[in-house]
C-alpha cells in the first residue's frame, strides 16, 4: 500500500497546471516543515481562489493555534479538486477546499474522505462560456459541439443538469476533459466550441471577452465543501475543529472586505485583480454544518452520474460523514 500510495502522489507532483509545466501540488513556499518533528503535520489543499487560499495569505493565527496542540501547518496548492483528492488518497493532503462533484467522484473512486463543513450555494460562480462571437445563444445549441471542461469537477455536474434542462443527454455533446489552463488555451484557439469552467478560470475569460452561455443558477447549488482525510479526522478531531474555526472566521472576513481578499489573492496567485474581485462578489461566504439536508443533495449528484455511467458504482454519501470532526459553529 506505501509503494502504491507513493506512487499515487509522484503522479500527482507531475501533473502540471497546463500540461506538465510546472507542479500540480507542492508545498507551498515558506511552508516547508522546520518544526519539531514530533509535531502533528496538519496539510491544507487549496486552490488559486476560495477561504483556503485566502487563509493561507492570513494564517498566522493559526499556525499558532496548530502549534499550541502539538501540530505544524503545511500548505499544497492544487490546480482542481480531483487531484486534490486524488493526493488525500495518498495520504498527502489531511484538509482540503473542493466543489460539489469532487467528492462524488472521489467516494465512488474509493478515497478516504468525510465531509466537515460546507459553504452556502454559490451558483453564479461556475458557468458554461462560449466565445463571444459564437452563433450559440441558446443551450439546445451545443447538440454536437465539443465542450471542454474538468472531469470530476463541480462544472461536470453543471454540464450534466444544463443539458438536461435544454432536453439533451450528455452523449449529444462531445466532452473533452481538460484541466483549466489547458481548456482556455483550447477555448482561445477555439479548438472547443465551449468551456465550463468556475471561478477564478471563469471571471478571468468573462473579462477577456468571453460569453456567458449559462452560469449555475437555478440549476446547480454549486456548495464548495472542506472534507479531512478520514483517519486524520478520526485521530485528530481537535485539529480539524481548530482549522474549520480559522476558515469561518476568516470567511467572515472576506465578506466584509472582498476588494482586500481580491487584492490579497491577486498577490500570491497571479491572476488579475479585477477577475478576483469579480470571484469574491459572486463566492458565498460563511461556513456551515453537514446537515442530512446537505448529504442528500450529493446523494442527488452521485445518483445522476451513476444514471449516465460516469462513476464506476453507487455511494452512499451519509458514510462520508463523520460526525465528530464536523463542524457545529466557531467555539
Amino acid at each position: 500500500m506505501q509503494t502504491r500510495n507513493a506512487f499515487v502522489f509522484a503522479c500527482l507532483i507531475a501533473i502540471a497546471c497546463g500540461g506538465g509545466k510546472q507542479p500540480e501540488a507542492q508545498v507551498a513556499s515558506g511552508n516547508e516543515p522546520t518544526a519539531d518533528a514530533a509535531e502533528v503535520p496538519v496539510r491544507i489543499g487549496y486552490q488559486k481562489a476560495g477561504a483556503p487560499f485566502l487563509l493561507k495569505s492570513k494564517d498566522a493565527r493559526l499556525k499558532d493555534a496548530l502549534h499550541a496542540q502539538g501540530a505544524r501547518l503545511e500548505w499544497l496548492q492544487f490546480q482542481a479538486g480531483p487531484a486534490l483528492l486524488e493526493a488525500m488518497r495518498a495520504g498527502a493532503v489531511d484538509v482540503g477546499y473542493v466543489g460539489e462533484t469532487p467528492p462524488v467522484f472521489a467516494q465512488a473512486g474509493g478515497v478516504p474522505f468525510v465531509y466537515v463543513a460546507t459553504d452556502p450555494p454559490s451558483p453564479r460562480s461556475e458557468a458554461i462560456l462560449v466565445p463571444a462571437k459564437s452563433p450559440i445563444q441558446e443551450l439546445s445549441q451545443l447538440r454536437g459541439k465539443k465542450i471542454a471542461l474538468n472531469r470530476g469537477s463541480n462544472v461536470h455536474y453543471l454540464l450534466l443538469r444544463a443539458l438536461d434542462s435544454a432536453g439533451l443527454a450528455l452523449s449529444d455533446v462531445e466532452v473533452t476533459y481538460l484541466a483549466p489552463a489547458d481548456a482556455r488555451t483550447a477555448f482561445d484557439s477555439g479548438n472547443v466550441d465551449a468551456w465550463v469552467i468556475w471561478d477564478p478560470f471563469f471571471a478571468a475569460a468573462e473579462l477577456a471577452g468571453a460569453r456567458v452561455l449559462k452560469d449555475g443558477e437555478n440549476l446547480v447549488d454549486n456548495h464548495q465543501f472542506y472534507v479531512a482525510r478520514k483517519e486524520f479526522a478520526g485521530d485528530h478531531a481537535p485539529l480539524v475543529k481548530t482549522v474549520l474555526d480559522a476558515f469561518s472566521e476568516l470567511s467572515e472576513w472576506a465578506v466584509r472586505n472582498p476588494e482586500e481578499a481580491a487584492k490579497l489573492t491577486a498577490e500570491s496567485s497571479g491572476v488579475a485583480y479585477e477577475a478576483l474581485l469579480a470571484t469574491e462578489r459572486r463566492h458565498t461566504y460563511g461556513l456551515r454544518p453537514i446537515t442530512p439536508e446537505i448529504l442528500k443533495k450529493q446523494q442527488t449528484i452521485a445518483d445522476a452520474f451513476l444514471k449516465v455511467q460516469v462513476v464506476p458504482q453507487a455511494i452512499d454519501t451519509n458514510a462520508a460523514y463523520l460526525a465528530k470532526a464536523g463542524f457545529t459553529g466557531r467555539k
